[in-house]
């Protein structure tokens, strides 16, 4: 078994924790930007993922890119809904907006609290 050098590693800084906190805030918004702010997180969460030691921080990059992209699908999915009256449309989009939201949500508190989304 190999052994990890730590002394490569950088430390996280404070800096490091506000911006994965302005991320899930960004990801957690975003209905109120009709998704434009999701967007934006989900670049700097491509960019900050791939330069990433930390597995803590990988893991909620990770986590966040997939809830973004998982939503997506879901959204397209149950679009053609709508052709069938509205009301199902709106049902299902607003099922697949709590989610987003719930996924949110739940993995900020769950990296406030330093563990690993799941």
């Amino acid at each position: 078994m190999s052994q990890t050098d730590f002394v490569n590693y950088d430390q996280k800084t404070p800096g490091d924790r506000t911006v994965m906190h302005v991320l899930y805030a960004l990801h957690t918004v975003a209905w109120a930007s009709l998704g434009t702010l999701a967007v934006i997180a989900l670049i700097v969460n491509y960019i900050k993922r791939a330069d990433e030691t930390d597995a803590l921080y990988a893991s909620h990059h990770s986590y966040m890119i997939s809830t973004f992209w998982w939503t997506i699908l879901w959204l397209v999915v149950t679009s053609p809904l709508y052709l069938l009256f509205i009301m199902p449309g709106v049902i299902a989009h607003g099922i697949v907006g709590l989610w987003y939201l719930y996924r949110c949500i739940r993995g900020w508190l769950r990296f406030t609290n330093g563990n690993v989304p799941s």
